[in-house]
Protein backbone atom coordinates (compact mmCIF):
# COMPACT_ATOMS: atom_id res chain seq x y z
CA UNK A 1 0.00 0.00 0.00
CA UNK A 2 2.95 2.52 -0.60
CA UNK A 3 1.36 3.21 -3.73
CA UNK A 4 -1.21 4.39 -2.64
CA UNK A 5 0.91 6.51 0.23
CA UNK A 6 2.29 8.07 -2.55
CA UNK A 7 -0.32 9.02 -4.77
CA UNK A 8 -2.20 10.38 -2.44
CA UNK A 9 0.60 12.50 -1.15
CA UNK A 10 1.35 13.55 -4.86
CA UNK A 11 -2.17 14.59 -4.98
CA UNK A 12 -1.96 16.67 -1.64
CA UNK A 13 1.17 18.61 -2.62
CA UNK A 14 0.95 21.78 -4.34
CA UNK A 15 0.73 21.35 -7.73
CA UNK A 16 3.04 24.70 -8.95
CA UNK A 17 5.91 23.89 -11.66
CA UNK A 18 7.45 26.87 -13.08
CA UNK A 19 9.46 24.65 -15.56
CA UNK A 20 8.33 22.67 -18.95
CA UNK A 21 10.56 19.59 -17.31
CA UNK A 22 9.05 19.72 -14.02
CA UNK A 23 5.83 19.73 -15.36
CA UNK A 24 7.05 16.89 -18.01
CA UNK A 25 8.04 15.04 -14.48
CA UNK A 26 4.46 15.62 -13.10
CA UNK A 27 2.81 13.89 -15.83
CA UNK A 28 4.91 11.39 -16.10
CA UNK A 29 4.76 10.51 -12.42
CA UNK A 30 0.77 10.59 -12.73
CA UNK A 31 0.80 8.42 -15.43
CA UNK A 32 2.96 6.23 -13.79
CA UNK A 33 0.82 6.09 -10.31
CA UNK A 34 -2.40 5.73 -12.33
CA UNK A 35 -1.20 2.74 -13.95
CA UNK A 36 0.17 1.13 -10.52
CA UNK A 37 -2.90 1.67 -9.03
CA UNK A 38 -4.92 0.06 -11.76
CA UNK A 39 -2.71 -2.92 -11.58
CA UNK A 40 -4.18 -2.85 -7.62
CA UNK A 41 -6.99 -2.46 -8.67
CA UNK A 42 -7.81 -5.15 -11.11
CA UNK A 43 -6.68 -7.74 -7.98
CA UNK A 44 -9.07 -5.76 -5.48
CA UNK A 45 -11.96 -3.78 -7.29
CA UNK A 46 -11.86 -1.29 -4.63
CA UNK A 47 -13.59 1.82 -5.21
CA UNK A 48 -11.56 4.39 -3.31
CA UNK A 49 -8.55 3.13 -5.71
CA UNK A 50 -10.89 3.94 -8.84
CA UNK A 51 -11.58 7.53 -6.94
CA UNK A 52 -7.85 8.24 -6.54
CA UNK A 53 -7.47 6.92 -10.28
CA UNK A 54 -9.88 9.63 -11.36
CA UNK A 55 -8.48 12.57 -9.50
CA UNK A 56 -5.06 11.70 -10.44
CA UNK A 57 -6.20 11.50 -14.36
CA UNK A 58 -7.32 15.08 -13.80
CA UNK A 59 -4.08 16.41 -12.79
CA UNK A 60 -2.57 15.17 -15.39
CA UNK A 61 -5.34 16.13 -18.07
CA UNK A 62 -4.02 19.83 -16.45
CA UNK A 63 -0.71 19.32 -16.58
CA UNK A 64 -1.00 18.52 -20.46
CA UNK A 65 -3.13 20.71 -21.38
CA UNK A 66 -0.63 23.52 -19.96
CA UNK A 67 2.55 21.92 -21.52
CA UNK A 68 0.40 22.29 -25.01
CA UNK A 69 -0.21 25.51 -24.45
CA UNK A 70 -2.45 27.89 -26.72
CA UNK A 71 -3.16 26.77 -30.33
CA UNK A 72 -1.91 29.74 -32.67
CA UNK A 73 -4.60 31.64 -34.87
CA UNK A 74 -3.84 31.92 -38.06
Amino acid sequence: MDLLNEALEFETKKMRFPTTSDRIMAARKAKSLILGLNEIYKKNKDSQIMDIMKRLTTIKQKIEKRLKGKPLTA
